[in-house]
């Protein structure tokens, strides 16, 4: 999806222009085309292609239409898929997004590459990419110009001439976006590009960009291969979380050669933590999404290409059965989706919503197997493999994912038991104070762990000392080892988040040994005033943005620090407050001490008529007050919420239930009574 009507803006705008731009021609005296520019033949079901997701590269996230996009990086790209084993791995297209042409057709009405970009042109580069193995794919739109601010020849009424054309060059993936259309029947659009690469002869993949406007999964799945379910994905937490939040539903859309689309990769753009992205590249894969990279593997770390190459992740997106996960629960943003695979086996993603580690769970029988005396268990992440005796849980890291996959397999005893790593009590310290946690080691396998021990480190200088046993003898099925831990964190400890880890090691009855760790994250707090405070003023805890970062006595702005506006809600001007974009969480420590929170909500001006939203106070995990839905046609609306006792108040803003579009929202004059 293209933001219009500059390439900056990030929230929909959609049709807007398109009605302006149809307005300005029409008064022009040009005629808008609305027909192809050859007739149709018969519809055809299907065309055979993309019977697992496509796999590959798009330059959209990580290049826009800046100058970087050219001949050069497509090259590049394909020479890193095959000197890296991106192209083993599976990943196959390498995608030119817009921008790739000249702003007018030539005289013939024909597309041309920008010289600039694309010296040698589209087919030389077709070639080049051919030659490596590899498959093309190219980026025009269903309306009459692309887009991009600058107004590149869309496809409408020249489907058929533009289809042979990307043929003749070599190409084998079409994106088709939806940018300008004219206000002409989505389906009638999308359907009509189906029939012109159809009339082409060559297989050409077809990718359905309308960004879910018109439900695609209800009817494209005969049109096209993939249909995008949202707006676009941009390099954050908020936004990706919304995106999968969206997509999760529609599993009942998806299987082989015809997909649902949450959007490219963000994977390696710098935006989000490397377990953030594992999350993101766990849960696409667990969704049965297209795995399409949009980072410049030229500039990639490590840490990236050891995500987006994890072969036993990517064989959970290419599974054949082409099932799309569903969700069993989601309590508390703690999520259980699972996956059935071809060989029978279940994939299990436990992932954790959360700003903190959270112990999350489900059962082998729960995710879709037989009754079975014990299960083998293999981490896709950890690359080992236990039994369980049907326990299916985990310790997940704030913003994490640990991937399963789980089968009734009469081998499991070859296996050591798997066990469960868990933290109790709650990891927030005061500089010079110290925690008491609790940490336990369980056994979730049929077999029993044995010499089994326990350690918890910290940062250097902090201190960490057990005050009660770290070690057991043996554990059998379901016991666990329970040791008690003092955490002090030094005086004049800055406040901030800090690692902590616990290690917990033990044998198999066969004597492997093993050793299983999970990271938690402490948090060094101050007590907030006496009296009270303004909550803009106080230190996060943490927070997650739909879009760009939470501002601080501004509105959310764009996608920058520091770019919003003041904030105003309904022509009403606020000097204190905080900016966010739905989908949006900020926690704050309370320390207990505090009674209340009030503000006055609502969607900021900055959006005009855009945006809808909904307002929640949490403390300790319970909901304390809400809004109902908020339009930016609703005046600022008072909320007040009873926090007393609080150890943690989190300020939720949702999207109002109609997808995130334009969701900017004010916590405007937001403070807190202690």
């Amino acid at each position: 999806m293209r933001h219009l009507p500059t390439r900056t803006t990030r929230t929909s705008h959609r049709g807007v222009i398109g009605a302006l731009l149809a307005g300005l021609l029409c008064a022009a005296g040009t005629t808008v085309p609305a027909v192809a520019d050859s007739p149709a033949p018969a519809p055809q079901a299907g065309n055979g292609l993309a019977l697992t997701p496509p796999m590959g590269f798009n330059n959209w996230n990580s290049t826009h239409c800046r100058a970087e996009f050219n001949e050069s990086m497509v090259k590049g790209i394909a020479d890193i898929f095959v000197e890296k084993g991106l192209k083993d791995a599976g990943y196959q297209y390498v995608n030119l997004d817009d921008c790739w042409a000249k702003p007018q057709r030539n005289a013939d009405r024909k597309l041309e590459a920008d010289p600039q970009r694309f010296p040698n042109g589209i087919k030389a580069v077709a070639d080049y990419v051919h030659s490596k193995g590899l498959k093309i794919g190219i980026y025009t739109s269903a309306g009459t110009k692309t887009c991009d601010s600058v107004g590149l020849p869309g496809a409408l009424g020249h489907e058929y001439s533009d289809a042979q054309q990307f043929a003749d060059w070599g190409v084998d993936y079409l994106k088709y976006d939806n940018c300008n259309n004219q206000g002409v029947d989505a389906k009638q659009r999308y359907t009509t590009m189906r029939d012109a690469l159809a009339a082409t002869g060559r297989p050409i993949v077809y990718s359905i960009c309308e960004w879910g406007e018109n439900k695609p999964w209800e009817w494209a799945g005969e049109i096209g291969n993939l249909w995008r379910t949202t707006g676009d994905i941009n390099d954050s937490w908020g936004s990706m979380l919304s995106i999968m939040k969206q997509n999760l539903p529609l599993a009942s859309a998806a299987g082989p050669g015809h997909w649902n689309d949450p959007d490219m990769l963000e994977v390696g753009n710098g935006g989000m933590t490397d377990t953030e992205y594992r999350t993101h590249f766990s849960m696409w894969s667990v969704m049965a999404a297209p795995l399409l990279i949009g980072s410049d593997l030229r500039k990639a770390s490590p840490e990236t290409f050891e995500i987006l190459s994890n072969h036993e992740v990517i064989a959970v997106d290419q599974d054949p059965l082409g099932k799309q996960g569903t969700v069993l629960s989601s309590t508390g943003g703690r999520w259980v989706v699972t996956k059935e695979m071809q060989d029978g086996s279940r994939v299990v993603a436990l992932f954790n919503e959360t700003g903190s580690a959270q112990r999350i769970s489900t059962t082998a029988e729960a995710a879709g197997l037989p009754k079975a005396t014990a299960y083998t268990m293999r981490d896709l992440w950890e690359h080992t493999t236990y039994n369980t005796a049907g326990s299916v849980s985990a310790t997940v890291p704030a913003h994490g994912t640990v991937l399963l996959r789980i089968a009734a397999d009469r081998k499991w005893a070859a296996h050591p038991p798997a066990v469960e790593l868990g933290l109790n009590g709650s990891p927030l310290v005061e500089a010079g104070g110290t925690a008491a946690l609790t940490t336990t080691v369980t056994d979730l396998g049929r077999t029993p762990a044995t010499k089994v021990s326990a350690a918890l480190t910290g940062p250097s200088g902090w201190q960490v000392k057990a005050a009660s046993p770290t070690g057991s003898p043996a554990l059998p099925t379901g016991r666990a080892l329970s040791t008690r831990w003092q955490v002090t964190a030094p005086a004049g400890t800055a406040t901030g988040t800090y690692d902590l880890t616990l290690t917990a090691r033990y044998r198999s009855p066969a004597g492997t040994r093993v050793r299983s760790t999970v990271p938690f994250q402490a948090h060094v707090v101050v007590a907030p005033p006496a009296g009270g405070s303004y909550l803009s003023d106080l230190p996060q805890l943490s927070a997650a943005n739909g879009y760009g970062p939470v501002e601080k006595d501004t509105s959310n702005g764009e996608s920058r620090a520091g770019d919003g506006n003041p904030l105003t809600i309904g022509g009403a001007v606020f000097a204190k407050g905080l900016g966010v974009h739905a989908d949006s969480a900020v926690e704050f420590y309370t320390g207990e001490a505090c009674s209340a929170v009030t503000a006055q909500v609502g969607v900021d001006d900055e959006k005009g008529t855009k945006g809808t939203v909904a307002f929640e106070v949490w403390a300790d995990g319970t909901k304390a007050a809400s809004t109902g839905v908020l339009t930016n046609a609703t005046p600022a609306q008072s909320l007040s919420a009873d926090v007393s006792g609080a150890q943690v108040v989190r300020l939720v803003v949702t999207d109002g239930g109609d997808g995130v579009d334009s969701d900017h929202a004010d916590w405007a004059d937001l403070r807190i009574t202690c």
